[in-house]
Parts: structure tokens; C-alpha cells; sequence
């Protein structure tokens, strides 16, 4: 069967990207965000695909099924359910967009497929509490996991909860949140990927993405430093370049041998009290800078050929993938959903 696609939530594109991985017959018919500027990066990419720029709350059912959708892919706004945001829960009007689904998905019988991806922490919220409540009133069956890229061989830290629900059994069992994918569907592990494989060479590099001299000496030591053969990086956050503490992994061109021996000297120069000019100095000959929203991208499984507008800030570009999704994972989730 052909798969007819409505996303929400939809941001700069990334479930669009994932049912095109999932190599499924369909389209995306749709999508739909409240923030303008996201919108025009995903009308950017993918022209053909009708974009709305509106509120979730103003679907009805009657839309829907104008639309003759069969699949809804979405990822709700996580912040009710982060430290950062309080963890308001049903209580953050950010919530009343998924709880609108929710009332929603009752009432739309055409729609036979849903994959939603959220924050780790959505587990235990009461949003997702009533998501489940709303699957089993429209009489579908689902599959809950939380899974890294890293388990796919991808070497970036981002564990996410995902529901996938559809109206017919899943040939593998639920009742728990799963760990990992089941063994007949574990086809999608990339081998041996490091991070070498997904820098731009130097050349593309610009003088912005260097540590500034007053992040070198104040916050280095706060930071996660990476080099090429690394194999893990940090989630990437919204707030990255922004914050320095927890928001992404820094970059270093020298091998892990040669950082530390420079981390070494630098703090035996703190121990000793000797002049900060020194260690400075010390501290800029390790190239440290931020990746790139390119090499995000690519961390984050998004295509070469996924692009910003011209007028997208380098501010804007790490907001919006740092509210996206990994497109390899779910991509492979849409696989076994549609199974």
C-alpha cells in the first residue's frame, strides 16, 4: 500500500527525510509547524510538499480527512517534559498541541499509522499517560522503545522515546518500553562510523567556529572535547554555541595522544600559578572549535543535499537541529512501523 503522510510538528523537515530513508511507497501530503522561520527551511528543501504555517490546535477532523492521510508522523515540543523547561508537563501550554491530537485521533478513522518521537522523560509524563489513553480509545495497537544513534553505529548521543501504533498487531512483542529494535529488523547499523567521516575539511571552517580567548580560559574545562577518531559526541541542544556546559561536543584536530599531553601542561601551569598569557597560549594551540551546522547535519543523519536559506542565521541553525530528530533512527522505525 502507498502511504499517504501528515507531519507534524514538523520543524525543518527531519521525519520528511526519515519516511524518504524508509524507502516505503508514499508521500508526505503535508505538514505543519508554528514557526515561520522552521517552515521556510522545510519549504526550502522540499518545495512540492504543501506547508502550513498554523497552530495544531486548528485541525479537525474534517481537515484531516480531506487531506486523505493514512500516517501521521510527529515530535511534539519535549520542553514540558525537560529539566530545562520546568518538566510542566500537561501544565506547559506546549502540551496542549499533542493533548489536541490526542482528542483528535478518535475521530479520524483513515488514519491507520503514527510514529511520535519525543525527549526521554516523556515516559513518565501524564501527556504521555493520555497519548496511550487516545491509542487505545481509536483502537490501535503500539510499540514504545528508547534508543541512541549510538546503538546504530552512529556517533552521537541523543536518546529519544518513540511510539509507533498502527491498527494491526505488530509481529513482535510490547507491554514494556523496549531497549533496542527487534533482532529481524536490525538492518540499519552503520559500521565503524567516526567522526573523521562526517568533518568538513578545514578549508570550510570559518573563523567564527573557534573557541573565543574567554571560553578557552574560563569554561574549556566544563566542555566535552572530541577528536577524529572518536566514536561518541554529546546530544547537540538548541542552546549550543550559546551555552558552553551540556549543549554539544568541541571539536579538537589533534589526536587524543597530543590533547592530553597540552590538557597536562596546561594544568600543571594552574598548579603552578604561573601567567595566564601562558596558558592561554597553550590552550589556542588545540584548535578547539564548535562543529558546524553542516557537521551537525550530518551527525544528526540528514542528507548533503539538506539545505538552509541564504537568510537563516548560523543562531537559527543550531535552534532548529537542535529541536530535530536523528533521520537514520527513525527512518528505521518507520521501516518496521509500516512492516
Amino acid at each position: 500500500m502507498d502511504f499517504h503522510v501528515l507531519e507534524l510538528f514538523s520543524g525543518i523537515g527531519g521525519m520528511h527525510y526519515a519516511f524518504r530513508s524508509a524507502a516505503v511507497p508514499g508521500k508526505v501530503i503535508a505538514a505543519m509547524d508554528i514557526n515561520t522561520n522552521a517552515n521556510a527551511v522545510y519549504a526550502h528543501n522540499f518545495p512540492t510538499t504543501s506547508v502550513c504555517n498554523n497552530n495544531i490546535q486548528s485541525l479537525t477532523p474534517e481537515k484531516i480527512e480531506k487531506l486523505n492521510v493514512n500516517m501521521i508522523l510527529m515530535s511534539p515540543p519535549c520542553q514540558p517534559h525537560t529539566r530545562v523547561g520546568n518538566r510542566l508537563d500537561v501544565d506547559d501550554n506546549r502540551s496542549d498541541g499533542l493533548q489536541h491530537i490526542c482528542n483528535l485521533l478518535p475521530l479520524c478513522q483513515g488514519v491507520q499509522y503514527i510514529l511520535m518521537e519525543n525527549v526521554k522523560g516523556f515516559e513518565i509524563s501524564k501527556a504521555h499517560d493520555q497519548f496511550l489513553d487516545a491509542l487505545r480509545l481509536a483502537g490501535y495497537q503500539w510499540r514504545e522503545f528508547i534508543l541512541c544513534p549510538t546503538q546504530f553505529g552512529i556517533p552521537n548521543s541523543r536518546r529519544r522515546y518513540y511510539c509507533l501504533a498502527r491498527k494491526k498487531e505488530f509481529c513482535f512483542d510490547g507491554g514494556h518500553i523496549l531497549d533496542d529494535i527487534p533482532i529481524e529488523f536490525r538492518m540499519g547499523v552503520i559500521d565503524g562510523m567516526m567522526i573523521s567521516n562526517l568533518l568538513l575539511p578545514d578549508n570550510l571552517i570559518g573563523p567564527e567556529c573557534y573557541l573565543p580567548d574567554k571560553i578557552l580560559s574560563k569554561r574549556v574545562w566544563l566542555m566535552d572535547i572530541v577528536t577524529a577518531e572518536a566514536r561518541k559526541t554529546m546530544c547537540f541542544t538548541k542552546a549550543y554555541t550559546y551555552y558552553s556546559e551540556g549543549t554539544g561536543s568541541i571539536y579538537c584536530p589533534l589526536n587524543k595522544k597530543e590533547m592530553d599531553i597540552v590538557f597536562a601542561k596546561v594544568k600543571e601551569l594552574e598548579l603552578s600559578e604561573e601567567s595566564e598569557a601562558l596558558r592561554l597560549e597553550l590552550l589556542k594551540s588545540l584548535k578547539l572549535r564548535y562543529f558546524t551546522p553542516r557537521e551537525i547535519a550530518r551527525l544528526m543523519s540528514f542528507p548533503n543535499t539538506f539545505e538552509f536559506p541564504t537568510e537563516t542565521t548560523n543562531r537559527q541553525k543550531y535552534r532548529f537541529l537542535g529541536n530535530s530528530i536523528n533521520v537514520h533512527v527513525v527512518g528505521v522505525l518507520i521501516k518496521i512501523l509500516c512492516s
